[in-house]
């Protein structure tokens, strides 16, 4: 199983990216699918993740209404939408994948998870 992430940049305090996460080896919806980051000089944190059947998804407090994470079965991939970007929301995304589970399980520890990707940077900055 491989994970590319993609989508990150530069973006101005209030913009949005989305960010996508794109398996190859592997069917998204037989794997729940967190995404995580490790802003400079931080710890690495869970910032969202989908169940396998879509059925339930988490969101960071820090997060919450302000991203929004879905799935496109035809393409394979998952999304991360993010809007109203903050400084705070500035580090190196990375996106996680896992068999573990029933259908409706997600989890915002990575320990849960068995595969990740390479990180895509993403810097809030005026």
């Amino acid at each position: 199983v491989q994970l590319q992430a993609s989508g990150g940049g530069l973006v101005q305090p209030g913009g949005s990216l989305r960010l996508s996460c794109t398996l190859s080896g592997a069917t998204v919806d037989d794997y729940l699918i967190g995404w995580f980051r490790q802003p400079p000089g931080k710890t690495r944190e869970g910032v969202s993740c989908i169940s396998k059947n879509n059925g339930t998804r988490k969101y960071a407090d820090s997060v919450k209404g302000r991203f929004t994470i879905s799935t496109d079965y035809a393409k394979n991939t998952v999304y991360l939408q993010m809007n109203n970007l903050t400084p705070e929301d500035t580090a190196v995304y990375r996106c996680a994948a896992s068999r573990r589970g029933g259908s409706l399980y997600c989890a915002l520890d990575r320990a849960w998870y068995e595969y990740e990707g390479q990180g895509t940077q993403v810097t809030v900055s005026s």
